[in-house]
């Protein structure tokens, strides 16, 4: 197996889950969202993340999302689904499984609701990383889990279990992310989780980013990391500012529903949320319009 410091960089992409109009999953848009990737050159792909709305998947529908993307993928990209959950059995059964269907890494998320303290966290993610022979990325996201992972207990995590090899940084506190690599070195794989920070993260040693934006523009936020690769730090960082306001937008009304708003906008999905979220509202829709113009992205809405 290839190494995953040298494998798991750039952009990975976290996909929608594409339903139905009655709710039921799209598997068929899956796979071609898939395909569309692959040709537009993301660097990787995850699927139940946070823009996957896994919260409202049953675990039955995560297990049949990661066999399905697998699948659809067939190697041609790195694949790293979600398989965190706030329950240790079900977190656990949803990484083995990403394991079978071949996924190169598994993004952990830190558990939710339960506010652990940083020893249950490190005991969380060692059980975790123990029951599975797969590579784990840890998932920092303080506003979704209510608690975010120490730099420190990140460097013990790191040191101590070693199929653990990166991690998500989805903290606004871009301080938090320097402090982790510095507790880690280099070889750790540290992810940028929010658009604005892709370019800074790589600027400081992080391996690429998981922007929900590559849902949009998959190749302009693939060409920022590899224009860094290539050394092109000015190309990198002009594409950084052109990014920033659909970088702000598709946040907006939680994520994602401003990005499945825009995507239901061109025909590429269908507009279906699950709830507890509901559709972009008008104000809403009016804000991501108007930066989404900039781009052309709704030149061809129907």
């Amino acid at each position: 197996m290839t190494d995953p410091t040298t494998r798991l960089r750039g952009s990975i992409a976290p996909l929608v889950t594409p339903f139905h109009d009655d709710g039921t999953i799209d598997h068929a848009t899956l796979r071609r969202l898939i395909d569309q990737h692959v040709e537009r050159g993301s660097h990787g792909i995850s699927v139940t993340g946070t823009t996957g709305e896994p919260g409202a998947l049953t675990l039955d529908e995560r297990l049949e999302m990661i066999d399905v993307a697998a699948e659809a993928l067939d190697r041609r990209l790195p694949f790293v689904p979600g398989t965190g959950t706030h329950q240790l059995p079900d977190t656990i059964a949803i990484t083995r499984r990403a394991a079978e269907a071949g996924a190169d890494a598994a993004l952990v998320i830190v558990p939710y609701y339960a506010r652990p303290t940083q020893e249950g966290l490190y005991a969380w993610y060692s059980a975790v990383a123990e029951a599975v022979d797969i590579p784990i990325v840890m998932y920092n996201i303080p506003s979704r889990t209510g608690v975010e992972l120490a730099p420190e207990t990140v460097g013990r995590l790191y040191r101590d279990v070693p199929n653990i090899i990166g991690m998500k940084e989805a903290s606004p506190d871009f301080a938090h992310a320097n402090f982790v690599l510095r507790e880690t070195g280099p070889d750790f794989l540290l992810y940028s989780g929010l658009e604005a920070l892709c370019f800074p993260i790589l600027a400081i040693g992080g391996a690429g980013f998981i922007s929900v934006t590559a849902n949009l523009v998959p190749t302009e936020i693939a060409r920022m990391y590899d224009a860094v690769a290539d050394g092109k730090w000015d190309e990198a960082r002009e594409l950084h500012y052109r990014l920033l306001d659909l970088n702000d937008v598709v946040l907006t009304e939680t994520n994602p529903t401003a990005v499945k708003w825009l995507m239901s906008q061109v025909g590429t999905i269908g507009p279906a949320l699950r709830a507890p979220l509901v559709p972009l509202s008008a104000a809403g829709q009016q804000k991501v319009r108007a930066a989404a113009a900039t781009w052309g992205l709704l030149d061809g809405a129907r």
